[in-house]
């Protein structure tokens, strides 16, 4: 790790460690122009942005275990530190008030970007309702969402699980603890194939155990990262709730399957119905509900890469001039026959991150179509 880097990534794990209230230290990281910086700037700017003196001691002196465990972990390939600040940090997330200082991601930090829906519900469902989390979330994965969960036992496994097992099916795992454990313990093997395929991110360094308090706040990510979130089952007093209200305050769909009033899983989902969550007896109802919210993710994702806005986008018949180089190539190398990402890859001389990105975009813009794993051109 190249040494400005790993000062710069040594001072943003400072600020993670420092815990506490989060508004402070983004208040910091907002005032300097990186975190060492902010580290530089010593106390009396510590105290002004609102750092409590047990903030500010752990500022000056981090705990050295917990720094060399984060550091160490960051070494790995394919396991990233972004912060609120940094330009790859997912633009959805960012529009949240308790957006996280930093989020830790094992796996590629580009699914973050991609459209996704997060499902929820139950960790002790019915059978037809662990049915209907796959099916559902095996679906959307087909339609070109990533599947977002918690990783947590129950309809989050399973929509994990069934996106895993759909051929081009992204997903992405929030979970409450450090990325270096695994809760429940016996979804490692889980954990690791979703990193694999797509990302696990949490806003807690490595080492950290699972505390009741940190699963609430996990969810704030699921629902915010996400361009809605479905609720597959749920009792009265759930976290599938909670991460339900918690979209809806985001300005995010929230959508709830009807069950039977004999079942006191489906009260929660019945609940938010009356509510004014969106009733859907089917996958392509949801897909239906998201329109507006993936224009802006789409806006926000050609702005980051510098694709053509909106109002100047050329016509999808030809690599017209206009579009950026990279561009020009990819639609080059695409016809009317679906070719899978390796072959993209070899045609283009592009990366995997870079194509991902790219083919978003053009799909939001109607000019690619996904067919399970595989791209082409509009017809």
């Amino acid at each position: 790790m190249p040494a400005e880097l790993n000062c710069s990534t040594e001072a943003l794990l400072r600020l993670v460690l420092a815990g506490g209230a989060i508004a402070p230290r983004r208040l910091l990281l907002s005032r300097f122009d990186d975190p060492a910086a902010a580290l530089r700037a010593g106390p009396s700017a510590w105290r002004a942005a609102g750092c409590t003196p047990e903030q500010r001691a752990l500022l000056a002196l981090p705990e050295p275990r917990a720094l060399a465990r984060a550091l160490a972990w960051l070494e790995h390939p394919g396991r990233h530190l972004l912060a609120a600040g940094d330009a790859d940090y997912p633009c959805l997330l960012r529009e949240l008030d308790t957006a996280p200082l930093a989020l830790f991601i094992a796996g590629d930090p580009a699914a973050l970007w991609h459209p996704g829906v997060a499902v929820v519900g139950s960790r002790t469902p019915s059978p037809s309702g662990a049915e209907l989390a796959a099916e559902f979330s095996a679906a959307l994965a087909r339609s070109g969402l990533a599947v977002v969960s918690g990783l947590a036992a129950g309809v989050d496994a399973r929509a994990h699980q069934a996106a895993l097992d759909t051929a081009g099916g992204r997903t992405v795992a929030v979970v409450a603890t450090g990325l270096d454990l695994a809760y429940p313990p016996h979804h490692a093997d889980l954990q690791a194939r979703v990193a694999e395929r797509g990302a696990v991110v949490s806003e807690y360094p490595p080492g950290t155990p699972a505390r009741p308090g940190q699963f609430p706040a996990r969810n704030r990510i699921v629902a915010g990262q996400t361009l809605g979130t479905l609720v597959i089952e749920a009792a009265l007093r759930s976290g599938a709730l909670i991460t339900a209200r918690l979209a809806a305050e985001a300005g995010r769909e929230v959508f709830a399957l009807p069950g039977s009033v004999r079942n006191p899983r489906a009260r929660g989902c019945h609940r938010l119905i009356r509510d004014g969550a969106q009733l859907v007896e089917d996958p392509a109802e949801v897909v239906a509900g998201l329109g507006g919210i993936a224009a802006r993710l789409g806006q926000a994702l050609r702005s980051r890469l510098g694709a053509p806005t909106e109002q100047a986008r050329p016509a999808p018949t030809a690599a017209s001039p206009s579009l950026p180089p990279d561009y020009q190539r990819l639609w080059k190398v695409l016809d009317e026959n679906p070719t899978g990402m390796d072959s993209l890859i070899q045609r283009s001389g592009l990366t995997a991150t870079q194509l991902s990105a790219m083919l978003l975009i053009m799909e939001l813009d109607g000019k690619v179509v996904a067919r399970h794993g595989r791209y082409c051109r509009k017809p």
